[in-house]
């Protein structure tokens, strides 16, 4: 068997047979089959595309490239949530203690903010002390012990697709659904996934910009999770506008603690109750989408959701008087109220703009090197379809550089725009 041949038989639209994926998976990782090789190959991928067969074999290939973390013995079902990312999605930090107070056990490995999405991980050093590299074996012992885990990315699970993504990013290949499923897919199931909720963002400020792509994303990774033998349920959300109001790292921790308490955004709030709820139906805690509803709006209530994020902050290493008193997070030397310019309906707050902005501010990186500033960002205060008064305030800046404000206050006003009819406001979730 040769790369040659297989590259040539993408090129010309054929379907790959399992063995030629592994081979191919296997020669990669081996260093065997030259990155030149394997770029040639990811591009007849992006243009030919793959069967819901050979995205599964590319998946379970990359999977079988490292370790598999075996939850057996652990917990009694793993799972697991995945967000595609966007701008202002908290959400993990208010999901993941809603179903630990539920009964449910959920150990989460997350990623860093790259471009204008935030990461998971990022948000959460924000308080101090709280460790993102846990190994294995304190996954293991913390899911097993506090019901509850959220640290990083282990480098041996799926090693394949970290050298195929860092090849993807400079090859113009980032585009490819089946490439994109097989990436998401292969750090689940490693991560010992026996069930997945998937959280797709739809919108210009998701990477997946139209409804009809994430459609098709989502089909693929359920099918990827069905022929995988891996119970899979797809979420779309609308992310044309920033989740809840908080973008950048210490304002949405905050966010997010005031949503454990029954507070903060109603859309914010509403988004990690709908997905609280469908994990909870997963993971075989509630028997319909109804009683997961109530166990998590109870959970909230009765305050035990609070006490898992603190848990999980305690035995992570972080101080959690932050969470018992949330101004205690870092703070940006500037504040600005930006007031609305004119009145009207808002008629589009594109988060995308919002997102960029925020980068530029030092909330997220332009590439990886790049440090964090953890205070620095947004309040969005209004949603589209709102009424605003010339004058109310539409949005407060957080930034430490008084030009990056200037610029931010700029794009994010940009950002912004109005119309003089009523508008409907956006759904939180699609069909």
């Amino acid at each position: 068997m040769r790369a040659t041949d297989i590259i040539i038989k993408k090129r010309d639209k054929g379907e790959l047979t399992q063995e030629e994926i592994n081979f191919f998976v296997q020669g990669f990782v081996k260093g065997d089959i030259p990155d030149y090789q394997v770029s040639a190959w990811a591009m007849a991928v992006l243009l030919n595309g793959m069967t819901p067969q050979e995205t599964t074999d590319l998946t379970l290939a990359m999977v079988l490239s490292g370790r598999i973390l075996d939850l057996t013995g652990v917990v009694d079902i793993a799972v697991d949530k995945h967000s595609s990312g966007g701008v202002g999605d908290k959400t993990s930090l208010v999901v993941l203690p809603i179903v630990a107070a539920c009964g449910l056990p959920v150990g989460k490995m997350s990623g860093r903010g790259l471009g204008f999405s935030g990461g998971t991980l990022d948000k959460m050093e924000s308080i101090p002390g709280y460790r993102v590299d846990l190994n294995t074996d304190e996954f293991k012992k913390q899911l097993k012990e506090k019901g509850i885990v959220l640290t990083g990315q282990s480098l041996d699970l799926a090693p394949a697709d970290g050298k195929l993504y860092s090849l993807r990013d400079v090859t113009g290949t980032v585009p490819s659904i089946p490439l994109i499923a097989s990436s998401i897919m292969s750090k689940k199931i490693a991560a010992g996934a026996q069930a997945i909720v998937l959280d797709v963002k739809v919108g210009n400020g998701a990477f997946m910009e139209t409804l009809d792509m994430a459609r098709e994303l989502a089909d693929l990774m359920t099918q990827i999770g069905d022929l995988a033998g891996r119970k899979t349920i797809c979420l779309l959300s609308d992310m044309n506008q920033p989740l809840g109001h908080a973008v950048g790292n210490a304002l949405e921790v905050k966010e997010a603690i005031d949503a454990l308490k029954g507070g903060g955004p109603a859309d914010f709030r509403e988004h990690c109750l709908h997905v609280s709820s469908h994990m909870l139906v997963v993971g075989k805690r509630a028997k319909d989408l109804d009683e997961g509803r109530a166990m998590s709006e109870k959970a909230i209530a009765d305050g035990s959701a609070l006490e898992k994020f603190r848990v999980l902050v305690e035995a992570q290493g972080g101080d959690v008087s932050y969470v018992d008193d949330p101004d205690k997070l870092p703070r940006a030397k500037f504040v600005e109220v930006v007031k609305a310019p004119r009145s009207g309906y808002l008629s589009k707050v594109e988060a995308r703009s919002v997102g960029e902005a925020s980068v530029a501010l030092g909330a997220g990186r332009a590439k990886k090197s790049d440090a964090i500033d953890h205070a620095v960002g947004f309040i969005i205060h209004h949603k589209v379809g709102d009424k605003v008064e010339q004058g109310e305030p539409l949005f407060t800046i957080h930034a430490n550089d008084e030009k990056r404000l200037a610029e931010a206050k700029a794009r994010v006003l940009a950002a912004h725009e109005f119309s003089d009819t009523s508008v409907p406001p956006l759904p939180l979730f699609y069909n």
